[in-house]
C-alpha cells in the first residue's frame, strides 16, 4: 500500500534558535560552553585564557597531554566543576591551523559543536566564536558561517518514522553566541539571520530530496511552491498537463507519458528589482523518480533515484530564501517535474520528439531525460528576457566518475558567468569545477534521423549533456551546474547527514546576493 501524499502535506521543518547574547564568559550560566581552538596555540584568544584560568588549567592540561590538540573535527567534554564556571559543561572543538581558517571551515566546526552539544542532550548550548577568527575572517562573516553551520547540522529527517527521533531524546532548541568584546550587536544578528535563512533553505531543500517518490509527486513540488508564494508574496504559475500541450512542451511531456502521476512546469516569480530590468533565472531539474524508462537502470541503488529532483528542490529552497531575505532584485525560479517511469505509452529508444523549441530530438536512450525536461523549460523561459540563466540537475554519472562527490561541473556559454558561479561556490562552500565545452563535443549529438539526439554516449557525457542544454538558452549567458556527485549522499562532512544535502542552494543565494549587491 503506498502513502498517500495528503499524509505529508504539513511537513515542517524545525528551526533551532539562534541568539546573540552579551555576557561574560566566565559567569554566563548555561548547560553547554562551546570553545573553539585552533591547533598548535596554547593559548589563543582571550577568553581561551579566562576559561582556562576559570578552571585552573584543565585546557592546557588536555592540550599538553596530547588528548586533543584541536584538530579539525575533534571535541572533548569536560566538566569544569560547580565553583570554577557558571557553565555546567565545557565542550572543547578543534579547527585546525588558524591561517587555513575560512568560512566552510568555520561551518563544519560548528557542524560538529551542535551534534556533539545533541549527543549530550541540553537544551541550550553557549558559542564562543573568537576562536573561529583570522585576519581574513571577521565577525560577522564567522556569525553567518556559524549560523549556517549550526543549521545545517542540526537538521534531521525523520517524518516518515512513527516514532521521531526528536521525540524525548533531542532537547536542542537554542544556541546562544556570546558577544564578549563589544562588536556591534546589530551587525552580528543580521549575520546570524542571513546565515540562519539560507541554511533553513536548504534544509527545506533536504527534505524535499529526501522524500520518496510516491510523497514528493510533481503535484506536491507544485503544492509547495504555492506556499512558498504565499508565504514571500511571489507569484507562481503552476502548468499541468493540459497548459503543456497548449505550449507544445514534446520533451518534458514524452518523458512523463509512462508514469500515472501528471507532470508540472513550475514557475516562482521575485519581483523585487527596479522595474523592467531583466531576470535572474534558476533552473532545477525535478525529476522525482527516475526508473531510467525502458533503457532501464539496475536494480541495486534505484531507491536512491528519489534524488533526481535534487536540482528542483534547490530552486524551491533558494526562492524561499531570497524571498524572505527580500532581496531586492527581479529572479524566477523554474523547476520542470515528472517522473519517468515504463507503461505502454513510455517513450523508446528511437522515437523522435518536438520539443517546445520546436527543435527534433532523437531518443537514443530513455534514462538521459533530465536534458529532455530542461530543454524545455530553457525554451520556456526565453519569454522572460533573463540577464544571465543557472540551472542545476542530477544530469549524468559522468560527472560522478570526473568530479566524485567535492564539487559540481560548470559548464556554459559565457566564461566571466563561470567564473561567477565558480565563486559564489566557493564562498557558500559548495564548490564548483569548469569543463571545456570545444566544440567539437557537439559533433556526438549530432542525428541521422532529427535535429540532435539526447545522448553522445560514454565519452565526455557531462559535456554533450551540456551541449544538449545549450542548443535551447540560444545567446542568454548561461551555466549548468551538474550536481549528480554533490546532491546527495553519506553525509560524511560535519553538517551533512545521509540523504539529500540541499545543493546547491546556498550558491544559488550567494549568486543572487551577488548580483544584488
Amino acid at each position: 500500500m503506498q502513502i498517500a501524499p495528503r499524509h505529508f502535506s504539513s511537513v515542517q521543518l524545525r528551526f533551532m534558535n539562534i541568539a546573540v547574547v552579551t555576557a561574560g564568559v566566565a559567569d554566563h550560566a548555561t548547560p553547554l560552553l562551546i570553545l573553539f581552538v585552533a591547533e598548535g596555540e596554547t593559548e589563543n584568544t582571550a577568553e581561551f585564557g579566562e576559561v582556562n584560568q576559570a578552571i585552573s588549567g584543565q585546557i592546557s592540561a588536555v592540550l599538553q597531554k596530547g588528548d586533543f590538540r584541536g584538530r579539525e573535527g575533534q571535541s572533548v567534554l569536560l566538566y569544569p566543576g560547580e565553583d570554577a564556571l557558571a557553565a555546567e559543561r565545557l565542550l572543547l572543538v578543534g579547527v585546525g591551523k588558524r591561517e587555513s581558517l575560512d568560512a566552510e571551515k568555520v561551518r563544519r566546526a560548528a557542524g560538529t559543536a551542535v551534534k556533539q552539544a545533541l549527543r549530550v542532550g541540553v537544551e541550550r548550548a553557549t558559542m564562543i566564536l573568537s576562536g573561529l577568527r583570522s585576519e581574513s575572517l571577521g565577525a560577522a562573516p564567522v556569525s553567518r558561517a556559524t549560523a549556517e553551520g549550526v543549521t545545517l547540522g542540526s537538521y534531521v529527517f525523520d517524518e516518515l518514522k512513527t516514532k521521531q527521533e526528536n521525540n524525548g531524546t533531542r532537547k536542542l532548541g537554542v544556541i546562544e553566541i556570546l558577544q564578549t568584546d563589544g562588536e556591534d550587536t546589530d551587525l552580528l544578528e543580521e549575520a546570524v539571520r542571513l546565515g540562519r535563512v539560507v541554511a533553513e533553505a536548504e534544509n527545506f531543500a533536504r527534505t524535499l530530496g529526501n522524500l520518496p517518490g510516491n510523497v514528493a509527486t510533481p503535484a506536491y513540488l507544485g503544492q509547495k511552491a504555492e506556499e512558498i508564494a504565499s508565504q514571500f508574496g511571489m507569484r507562481a504559475t503552476i502548468l499541468g498537463p493540459a497548459e503543456l500541450r497548449e505550449e507544445s512542451m514534446g520533451a518534458l511531456l514524452a518523458v512523463s507519458q509512462g508514469s500515472d502521476e501528471e507532470p508540472r512546469l513550475i514557475i516562482l516569480e521575485h519581483q523585487k528589482g527596479p522595474a523592467g530590468s531583466r531576470p535572474l533565472l534558476l533552473v532545477g531539474k525535478g525529476l522525482t523518480f527516475d526508473s531510467g524508462g525502458i533503457s532501464i537502470k539496475p536494480a541495486q541503488s534505484m531507491e536512491e533515484m528519489k534524488f533526481d529532483m535534487c536540482g528542483g528542490a534547490a530552486v524551491l529552497g533558494a526562492m524561499r530564501a531570497i524571498g524572505e531575505l527580500d532581496i531586492p532584485i527581479n529572479v524566477i525560479g523554474v523547476v520542470p517535474s515528472s517522473e519517468n517511469l515504463i507503461n505502454g505509452r513510455a517513450m523508446k529508444p528511437g522515437d523522435v520528439i518536438k520539443t517546445h523549441h520546436g527543435k527534433t530530438v532523437e531518443v537514443v536512450n530513455t534514462d538521459a531525460e533530465g536534458r529532455l525536461i530542461l530543454a524545455d523549460a530553457l525554451s520556456y523561459i526565453r519569454r522572460f528576457n533573463p540577464a544571465a540563466i543557472v540551472d542545476a540537475a542530477t544530469l549524468t554519472g559522468a560527472c560522478v566518475i570526473a568530479l566524485g562527490a567535492h564539487a559540481s561541473a560548470a559548464l556554459g556559454n559565457d566564461e566571466s558567468l563561470v567564473e561567477e558561479i565558480r565563486q559564489a561556490g566557493a564562498r557558500a562552500g559548495q564548490r564548483v569545477w569548469p569543463l571545456p565545452m570545444f566544440e567539437e563535443y557537439r559533433d556526438q549529438i549530432k542525428s541521422e534521423y532529427a535535429d540532435i539526439k539526447n545522448s553522445g554516449g560514454r565519452p565526455a557525457g557531462t559535456i554533450t549533456a551540456a551541449w544538449f542544454l545549450r542548443e535551447f538558452v540560444e545567446e542568454t549567458p548561461w551555466v549548468h551546474l551538474d550536481i549528480a556527485g554533490t546532491a546527495y549522499g553519506d553525509g560524511k562532512l560535519p553538517y551533512l547527514t545521509k540523504g539529500s544535502t540541499g545543493a546547491p542552494t546556498r550558491l544559488f543565494v550567494e549568486w543572487v546576493l551577488a548580483r544584488a549587491g
